[in-house]
C-alpha cells in the first residue's frame, strides 16, 4: 500500500504548489500542515506542530469533502483539491466536528460549490448556525444519525455516532467499499511530519498518547461506548482529523485506545471495593495525624479500600491517574496564609483531564489562626462537579485524642456515604449560609 516516492505528501514550494496525497484509490487527502505551531488550544503543546486533515472521496455519483482545514490554511486546501476535483462536482460535505480548525475553509468552500450539500451530525446544528452567523448565511444542511448511509454512487458513506470525542457534535465517517474510517479527532494527534503516513513519518508514539491524555481521556466513558462500533467495522485504514494516517495496523491504535480508557484498579481492588483516594501534605505533622485518622475510620467500613498518599513525597501528575480509577478523594491540607497549599492546589488543577461524575470529595486540615483552607477546597470540589456528602473537618493546632476520634468518625461517615450505608438526615438551613 506504500505510495511511489513522487506520491509523498508535503509542500513542494520549490514549484510553488501543494500536493494533493493519494490515500486509496480515489481517495485524496488534501489537508494542511503547520509544523510552527507550538500551543493548541492553551493546553496541548506541539512540539512538532500538527496537521488540519481533509479529504477528498470520489464516487461514481459525486464528490464528497470530509473535513476542511483551519481559515489561515485554506488557500493549500483549495490548492489541492483543485487537483483532483472540480467544485462542481461535489455533492456532499461532511463534517465531523465543527471546531474552527476544522471547519475554518467551509464558508469559502460553500461559496465555490453552493450545490453541494452539507451533512453532520444530528447534535451539530446549533453549534453550525454559530459557526456561520458572522458571515450572514443561512445553511441548508441534513443531519445523520448512528447508521445512516450516504451514496456517491458506487460508494457509500456511514455515519457512526461518537458524542463528546471531544465535543458533543462529533461523529466518524466510514467508507464501506475501502474499509476507510475517518474518524475525526480520535485516533488523532498533533504532529506534524510531511511524509503523512504512519509507516513513514518519525516516532509519534508520546503525541498520540498525550492527544489521548489531554483530549478524549475527560471523556472516557464515551470513548468506551464508541469503540465498539468502530472495532465491529472492517478497518483497512483510519484517516483521523490531526496527524499521521494510519495505514500500517490500524486496529493497533484502536486497541490502544482500549487500554488507554479501559479501568485498571478494578482488578486489584475488587469488583465490589469502594475506593478512597486520600491526599495531604502537613506542615507540622498535624494534618498528617488527622489524615491517618480518618484512614483508620474509612477502612473500618466493610467495603471499603483506603490509600494515603503525602503529596511533599511526589510529584502531582502521577496521582490523576488513581483519582481516574478512585471512587471518593479526599484532601488534607494546612492553612497557610489564608489558603489551602501549593501541591494541593497543583493536583486539583489536573482534574480537568478525567471525569469526575458519580465521585464523592472531602476536604480537612488543621490550621493556626483562620482555617480557610478546608472550605476552600470543598468549593473548588463542588465545581468539579464532585459529591461532597460530609461537612468539612478543620481542627486547631495539635489535634488531642477527642479530636482524632473526631476524625475516625469522619472517615467512617465518608465511607458509609460511599458504600450507601449513610442514613439520610435534616439539613438545617443554617448550615447553607
Amino acid at each position: 500500500m506504500n505510495p511511489p516516492p513522487s506520491a509523498l505528501p508535503g509542500h513542494t514550494r520549490t514549484t510553488g504548489g501543494y500536493e494533493a496525497i493519494p490515500v486509496a484509490e480515489g481517495v485524496h487527502w488534501i489537508g494542511a500542515l503547520d509544523p510552527q505551531l507550538r500551543n493548541f488550544d492553551i493546553i496541548l503543546k506541539t512540539a512538532n506542530g500538527t496537521t488540519y486533515n481533509a479529504y477528498c472521496v470520489r464516487g461514481s455519483a459525486g464528490v464528497a469533502i470530509i473535513d476542511t482545514v483551519k481559515a489561515e490554511f485554506a488557500d493549500e486546501f483549495f490548492a489541492r483539491f483543485e487537483q483532483v476535483a472540480d467544485y462542481a462536482e461535489i455533492t456532499t460535505i461532511v463534517l465531523n466536528h465543527l471546531e474552527p480548525d476544522h471547519t475554518g475553509a467551509l464558508p469559502e468552500l460553500l461559496r465555490r460549490a453552493p450545490q453541494a450539500r452539507v451533512h453532520i451530525s444530528h447534535r451539530a446544528p446549533l453549534m453550525l448556525k454559530g459557526l456561520l452567523k458572522h458571515n450572514g448565511e443561512s445553511l441548508d444542511f441534513t443531519t445523520v444519525q448512528q447508521g445512516d448511509r450516504l451514496s456517491l454512487g458506487d460508494r457509500h458513506l456511514r455515519f457512526l455516532h461518537t458524542p463528546f470525542l471531544h465535543w458533543p457534535d462529533t461523529q466518524c465517517t466510514f467508507l464501506e467499499e475501502d474499509g476507510i474510517l475517518f474518524s475525526g479527532d480520535i485516533f488523532g494527534c498533533h504532529f506534524c511530519d510531511p511524509r503523512l503516513f504512519n509507516d513513514r513519518v518519525g516516532d509519534f508514539r508520546f503525541s498520540f498518547e498525550y492527544y489521548y491524555q489531554h483530549i478524549m481521556r475527560p471523556f472516557r466513558e464515551h470513548v468506551l461506548h464508541a469503540l465498539p462500533l468502530i472495532e465491529a467495522l472492517d478497518i483497512r485504514l483510519i484517516c483521523p482529523a490531526h496527524g499521521p494516517i494510519h495505514r500500517d495496523a490500524p486496529l493497533a491504535y484502536v486497541k490502544r485506545y482500549h487500554q488507554l480508557a479501559a479501568p485498571q484498579l478494578t482488578n486489584e481492588a475488587g469488583q465490589h471495593a469502594k475506593t478512597l483516594v486520600m491526599f495531604y501534605i502537613s506542615a507540622y505533622g498535624n494534618t498528617a495525624l488527622m489524615a491517618q485518622a480518618i484512614k483508620d475510620g474509612a477502612e473500618s467500613i466493610d467495603g471499603v479500600r483506603v490509600s494515603l498518599y503525602d503529596l511533599q513525597g511526589g510529584e502531582v501528575t502521577p496521582f490523576v491517574d488513581l483519582i481516574e480509577e478512585a471512587d471518593a478523594i479526599a484532601f488534607g491540607s494546612p492553612t497557610i496564609n489564608g489558603d489551602a497549599v501549593k501541591p494541593v492546589w497543583d493536583l486539583l488543577s489536573c482534574l480537568t483531564q478525567v471525569p469526575l461524575k458519580g465521585k464523592l470529595g472531602a476536604a480537612f486540615g488543621s490550621y493556626g489562626w483562620s482555617g480557610e483552607a478546608v472550605g476552600m477546597i470543598e468549593d473548588r470540589l463542588r465545581g468539579l462537579k464532585l459529591r461532597v456528602p460530609c461537612a468539612g473537618i478543620k481542627l486547631k493546632l495539635i489535634p488531642t485524642g477527642e479530636e482524632l476520634a473526631q476524625c475516625h468518625a469522619f472517615g467512617q461517615d465518608l465511607a458509609r456515604h460511599l458504600t450507601g450505608q449513610a442514613a439520610f438526615r435534616v439539613i438545617d438551613m443554617t448550615e447553607l449560609a
